[in-house]
């Protein structure tokens, strides 16, 4: 189910749990109504956005993670099937984007955190270092957060960030994308497409 990826040399990805925002991350930045359900794992394979003249794709890949009525070894699988996608295209993925619910994720990252337990977003995000893509959390929903600074330094502690999260703006975003606020994004990704000599795809953040 995931071999309908357009041959692009350059790719920008979007990943993160069920449910927090990430195809209506995904219409903001392309413009494009991707059918979202409300119902957590609707997404089961990547949605594509394809620019053939620019040798570009922007990929919001199925969420993963707990998702209410949906059997564990589906999750499973589908978390599977985001890494086994990520480590076949790495080596043409200029950014990948980690996208957060502001409200819930310092909750749902300590719930998930133990000695034998890793939250699944720290560990995507660890991943997606480990095979050599720059990494950028998008932390959504901000507009429902009051404490802007001290979650933002929270969630820096979690992914191993010393705060201030200021210090992190490549790395660090915090946007509300259902109100069309997702310039911290947007510089965060021009930043890691300049250092892949790739200007040329501005025009799309």
């Amino acid at each position: 189910m995931f071999e309908t990826r357009p041959n692009r040399d350059a790719e920008v990805v979007l990943a993160g749990r069920s449910n927090v925002g990430k195809s209506t991350l995904m219409r903001e930045l392309t413009g494009h109504d991707f059918s979202t359900g409300q119902r957590p794992g609707v997404t089961r394979k990547p949605n594509h956005y394809d620019w053939a003249p620019e040798d570009f794709v922007i990929t919001d890949l199925p969420g993963f993670g707990f998702m209410k009525g949906v059997p564990e070894e589906v999750r499973e699988q589908i978390k599977t099937d985001v890494v086994r996608y990520v480590e076949a295209n790495a080596e043409h993925i200029l950014v990948g984007v980690i996208v957060l619910d502001g409200k819930s994720a310092v909750d749902i990252i300590d719930r998930h955190s133990g000695p034998d337990e890793i939250p699944h977003v720290v560990e995507m995000y660890h991943f997606f270092r480990e095979v050599g893509i720059p990494t950028v959390i998008a932390v959504n929903k901000m507009d429902k957060v009051e404490d802007r600074d001290e979650r933002l330094d929270a969630l820096c502690e979690r992914f191993g960030l010393a705060p201030p999260w200021k210090q992190w703006q490549d790395t660090i975003a915090p946007i509300t994308a259902k109100r069309g606020s997702i310039d911290a994004l947007n510089e965060a990704v021009r930043e890691h497409l300049h250092e892949a000599g790739r200007d040329d795809l501005f025009k799309f953040f």
